[in-house]
């Protein structure tokens, strides 16, 4: 089930038209009081969420959700009128995995959507890294560093089951910003480079497992610190 948020009648039901016709269910709600009824009920695979909503902002519901561990790690696409740098990496700091500019195509849209639910499928659920002190699990969601738990938002924790199945290879830049955030890397856009320093310090101990490769990417070491 995909959920979207969007004010706008004429935009809610030709995305939900263009979602079924691909083969994928979908409701939509006008308000966010009606969005976050509907999420007491059922969370949704995927939220495609409108910025400029009536009362409040995508920004402020997209903080919510990823403040609520229930909701840390749901893949969100962000739409928006707007086209600015600016707005766009004010999104992807807030936690959204992509960003779809108004007007979009439908069937662009349909893809983007799919492509987000791949990389966000958990995969084999039996596999696990031990690096160091530290231990990861994607399919269960579980990081401990030296036998104690980690929590992590969900742009952190892509980053970095993303980096330990590529352990001891270099990830450039634009190959994170891809596979993470689906976007090629820009020279001014900090996204990434925050996160990994966010994420080093969540992981402690582990931090140091996370080389910098000046001027090409991060490579996650392969054994002991």
């Amino acid at each position: 089930m995909i959920f979207l948020l969007e004010d706008d009648e004429s935009i809610r039901k030709l995305v939900i038209y263009a979602l079924g016709s691909q083969g994928m269910e979908a409701e939509g709600f006008g308000t966010p009081e009606a969005f976050r009824e509907a999420m007491k009920r059922r969370t949704p695979e995927l939220l495609l969420l409108d910025i400029m909503l009536p009362g409040e902002d995508g920004i402020s519901i997209l903080k919510s959700l990823r403040a609520d561990p229930r909701t840390a790690r749901l893949p969100v696409i962000m739409l928006t009128a707007k086209n600015s740098e600016f707005d766009r990496v004010e999104g992807l700091d807030s936690g959204a995995d992509d960003y779809v500019t108004k007007p979009f195509g439908m069937m662009e849209l349909a893809a983007r959507v799919r492509a987000l639910l791949r990389r966000t499928d958990p995969g084999d659920a039996s596999k696990e890294y031990r690096l160091g002190p530290l231990f990861l699990c994607p399919a269960r969601h579980e990081i401990r560093v030296g036998g104690a738990d980690v929590s992590l938002t969900y742009k952190e924790f892509a980053l970095l089951c993303l980096l330990a199945e590529n352990r001891g290879r270099v990830l450039t830049r634009s190959v994170l910003m891809d596979r993470v955030w689906g976007l090629e890397s820009e020279p001014e856009n900090r996204t990434l480079d925050v996160h990994i320093r966010t994420l080093r310090a969540k992981l402690g101990e582990a931090g140091g497992l996370i080389e910098t490769v000046r001027g090409v990417g991060y490579r996650m070491r392969g054994g002991e610190l």
